[in-house]
């Protein structure tokens, strides 16, 4: 099964190409926009509205199955077709039906991002328990194998559009990994966060995070279930917390230029400069051979041979030469 659905994706990417090929008004100075389904079109789907009011003439080309792509009157909607159906998207992303049935106690919002997909049952089972102790429903983005002590709040997704989440009002605390997108977008959103460094900038991010009093952080190896419930527990209860992520979230957000303008300039400033080939990368017009620095290494490497082939001779010559006096000198005295 999965060899013939990789077979038929490779087919629709072919169709996608052929497709592009095909589309007469994609011309120069006019947008053409390929989005996922998901996040990645909810972030830019403002941009791409806005693009359109202003006279842009842009074209999305979609998935035939998506959930939340459709048609506007700010640009040209085309699809693609795709081997899954939109009923099955929809099962699959009852977000909205979560949400409400959250009450009074509202939600929280858990994901170690794109990259950690499943964790080791042990460490997965620990944060189940911790999870079951709050009062709060749980979405968790999570892929691995479920954890046999999962709470009734706790519901396992594979997707889920955080940012939107995190905007909902009925939003208590983010549980992160502290990557620089969902720091931000905590921020943004002003809810408090419970931070797992993993790896790289993370255990910096967490910590600008921590010291401003608008989260805490743990140590994902070695916290207990109940480590991770105080902290939740913690930064949902503390109105310290929310207070401090509300002042990160009005500096954050006190811009001389909104991001939308600023995106929307670029963009257009792009499309009206004919693609702005003065901004292209240099790195583009390079050949394989200087693209990968083997003219670079090519002179380090005989520099270095040269220095080594020289200090070898160098010393071939002291040697010899040093052999050659000391021969000179033992017949003398032999002969005294």
């Amino acid at each position: 099964m999965r060899l013939w659905s990789n077979m038929e994706l490779s087919v629709y990417r072919i169709f996608v190409l052929l497709y592009l090929g095909g589309v007469p008004f994609i011309e120069a100075e006019k947008l053409l926009v390929l989005p996922l389904d998901g996040s990645h079109w909810l972030s830019m789907r403002i941009l791409v509205e806005n693009l359109g009011q202003r006279g842009n003439q842009v074209v999305v080309l979609a998935p035939h199955s998506n959930i939340y792509i459709h048609p506007s009157e700010n640009y040209i909607l085309r699809t693609y077709p795709v081997p899954y159906s939109k009923q099955l998207l929809k099962e699959q992303m009852e977000f909205e039906k979560l949400v409400n049935s959250s009450g009074e106690h509202g939600f929280v919002v858990f994901s170690l991002g794109s990259m950690v997909s499943e964790i080791p049952i042990n460490k997965a089972t620990d944060i189940a328990e911790a999870l079951k102790s709050i009062p709060q429903q749980v979405l968790w983005r999570y892929t691995g194998k479920t954890p046999p002590n999962l709470g009734e709040n706790t519901h396992l997704v594979k997707w889920l559009p955080q940012n939107d989440l995190l905007a909902h009002p009925k939003a208590r605390a983010f549980i992160t990994h502290a990557g620089s997108h969902g720091i931000y977008e905590g921020i943004c959103n002003a809810v408090p966060m419970v931070m797992l460094p993993l790896f790289g900038d993370q255990m910096d991010n967490a910590k600008r995070i921590e010291s401003r009093g608008a989260g805490l952080t743990l140590n994902v190896l070695h916290m207990t279930s109940e480590d991770l419930s105080n902290a939740v527990k913690a930064v949902i209860n503390n109105p310290v917390y929310k207070e401090n992520i509300q002042r990160l979230s009005s500096l954050h957000l006190d811009r001389p230029v909104h991001p939308l303008d600023l995106a929307v300039h670029w963009v257009e400033f792009v499309m009206r400069h004919k693609g702005a080939p003065h901004l292209r990368p240099a790195a583009h017009d390079l050949n394989w051979f200087q693209y990968y620095s083997l003219d670079v290494i090519g002179f380090l490497m005989f520099f270095l041979l040269t220095t080594l082939f020289i200090s070898l001779k160098c010393c071939t010559f002291v040697f010899r030469r040093c052999c050659k006096r000391s021969s000179k000198q033992k017949p003398k005295s032999k002969s005294q």
